[in-house]
């Protein structure tokens, strides 16, 4: 059996923040790697005022297409599919009320657009958000969640799209999350150097999920790190959030990427190694 795996994102360089060790090592491995895009990223704010430039202002939509394909490549994507839809601007914003934004699509068209992708590359694993997301409830985050439970569920029910492709059913869908102990193994490494951290009170008094965790995969956090630079227009190489620290303790501080499991159709241990527990084909045992 081939393996495969799915992600599922809003914006270009959500992919580099949100899982890119994983599908850097399951790549390595030979694994499918298939990442969806909701949306251009038209709303963006430019973050490194090193690309405060008219030319980048005017076509933004096409740079942070260009940053997207050079992160995923980075990160090791086998191709990235744009599901066409426009972004739609921080929550009570004027961008909510554009037509083609992502939050306004029609839901039943926006479902049938992931099951035909989840039907053609055919992941046993697909990687959304969150099924509560309190802590940056971006109306492109919540509609990601909404359309991947739904075509999760879909994909292998003939009946739903019959036109999008052969029926395949998912085995395993999950969200990745950052756990509080790395969050705080980040900020005493800030200040065990003398830095100041730029985890205020707001992060630390956050709610603690580390008991929903049900996977922790050992990842190379330098490639994190690589892939968010390459959105050049969102990413600061001076933020101290992202690169405050030297590169080598960065990369070894908590060198896993850690998931919650939204839905399984097959058995599965409270913590695992590997998301693709249990679907491995494991080696025939001969006399």
């Amino acid at each position: 059996m081939s393996l495969s795996i799915l992600t599922v994102h809003a914006h270009p360089d959500d992919e580099s923040s949100k899982g890119p060790g994983t599908i850097n090592l399951y790549a390595s491995q030979g694994v499918r790697t298939t990442l969806v895009c909701c949306t251009g990223g038209e709303e963006g704010d430019i973050l490194n005022p090193a690309m405060e430039r008219p030319e980048v202002k005017e076509d933004l939509a096409s740079v942070r297409r260009s940053e997207l394909d050079l992160a995923a490549s980075i990160i090791g994507y086998d191709e990235v599919v744009m599901l066409g839809y426009r972004d739609s601007g921080m929550p009570d914003s004027e961008a909510n009320k554009n037509p083609d934004a992502f939050a306004n699509a029609d839901f039943d068209s926006a479902v049938g657009k992931l099951v035909e992708v989840i039907r053609r590359v055919r992941p046993q694993v697909v990687m959304t958000y969150p099924e509560v997301q309190n802590r940056y409830p971006h109306p492109d985050h919540l509609q990601v969640t909404a359309i991947s439970i739904p075509a999760f569920e879909r994909a292998g029910d003939a009946t739903w799209y019959p036109g999008a492709g052969d029926p395949f059913e998912p085995s395993k869908l999950y969200a990745p999350i950052w756990s509080k102990q790395r969050l705080l193994l980040t900020h005493q490494a800030f200040l065990d150097r003398g830095l100041e951290s730029p985890y205020d009170e707001k992060w630390l008094s956050g709610r603690d999920r580390d008991d929903r965790i049900n996977a922790m995969i050992p990842v190379n956090n330098a490639v994190r790190r690589k892939a968010l630079l390459a959105h050049a227009t969102q990413v600061d190489p001076e933020s101290p959030f992202w690169f405050g620290l030297p590169e080598d303790v960065q990369d070894a501080i908590h060198p896993f990427e850690e998931y919650m499991l939204l839905r399984s159709r097959i058995p599965t241990d409270d913590l695992e190694e590997d998301l693709f527990a249990g679907l491995r084909k494991t080696p025939e045992v001969t006399d």
